[in-house]
């Protein structure tokens, strides 16, 4: 991204240029190939603080929460980058973008940076370059970073492979839906936030999700962290911030930490071999008239799927 008689990006995103960030996180999301060479120059300085995910139902109030939280750590001295997925259509590509409404500016304080995105269709709400954003505001000196993603459920859980620290945020009365998205929501939580606790039910929801995560697996010892929270008190953020302190402290003297982080590491090298090969096939298929006929054949019944599919793998794994 850096051309000759222009600041590098990299030494001007860590000295603290918005401007440079703003224009980098640009760049990733709408896959400039010019960035690649900038999330090269950073990722040696990344991996080494708290990365919170904030998922859960819609309606559920994470866009207050996240306002209280940041609120919360800047009265700690800490500076906060925000990361918010918003849902993209399948069919048109549009979104919404309610997070750059709901979400509270702070003119003038360069200790918070807020970012909306797209989900650009990504599976379980996260789009493909949120990973490589977060890395951004950490190279760019922030202590925490907090990603807000679209829904939670039994196939919604790639947050997992993006925060070291998970929380389902959920309010009273959801009842059945718990039950429905109790496969998903206990493979990616490490603390339940029951907000709008100042409605009835509150104790109910506490209580129902304190048995539920006692029946739950914890093959790292773990146990999912329950907090009652409310944005209208408001109440809860301290001992929320506490619930990931304490799971972030967990982590790091877990004795298979460097594990976990070579998962969620893995995935994301899978990933994008997934993305890169995926890209590369459907460029051929619409330039090669060649790989357009084996489309025609597959329409006319004279090939199936599965077949017309290896015939497009590389010859190596042919």
């Amino acid at each position: 991204m850096s051309r000759a008689g222009t600041p590098d990006p990299a030494r001007a995103i860590a000295a603290g240029d918005r401007r440079a960030l703003a224009k980098a996180i640009t760049a990733v999301e709408s896959g400039d190939p010019a960035s690649d060479a900038l999330l090269r120059a950073v990722f040696r300085r990344t991996g080494k603080i708290p990365i919170v995910g904030l998922t859960g139902p819609l309606g559920v109030g994470k866009s207050s929460l996240i306002n209280l939280l940041v609120a919360h750590l800047r009265a700690q001295g800490k500076t906060v980058g925000v990361v918010a997925v918003d849902p993209t259509s399948p069919f048109s590509g549009g979104s919404v973008l309610g997070d750059r409404i709901r979400l509270e500016r702070r003119p003038g304080d360069p200790g918070v940076f807020f970012r909306s995105m797209a989900s650009r269709g990504a599976a379980g709400g996260i789009a493909a370059s949120t990973r490589d954003v977060a890395r951004l505001l950490e190279a760019a000196g922030f202590d925490v970073v907090l990603v807000e993603t679209v829904g939670s459920g039994q196939v919604d859980v790639a947050i997992r492979d993006v925060a070291s620290t998970r929380i389902v945020v959920l309010v009273p009365h959801l009842g059945d839906e718990v039950q429905t998205l109790k496969a998903g929501l206990f493979e990616i939580a490490d603390v339940f936030c029951v907000n709008k606790s100042d409605l009835p039910g509150a104790e109910t929801a506490e209580r129902d999700l304190a048995e539920l995560a006692s029946l739950g697996p914890a093959p790292d010892g773990w146990r999912s962290r329950i907090v009652r929270t409310s944005t209208v008190v408001p109440s809860g953020i301290p001992e929320l911030w506490k619930a990931v302190e304490a799971h972030e402290r967990f982590v790091a003297e877990a004795p298979g930490h460097l594990a976990e982080q070579r998962r969620r590491l893995e995935q994301e090298i899978v990933g994008r071999v997934r993305d890169l090969v995926a890209a590369e096939i459907a460029a051929r298929l619409e330039a090669e008239p060649s790989l357009r006929h084996l489309v025609d054949r597959v329409v006319a019944r004279e090939l199936d799927p599965r077949s017309a599919a290896e015939r497009l793998l590389p010859r190596s794994r042919r």
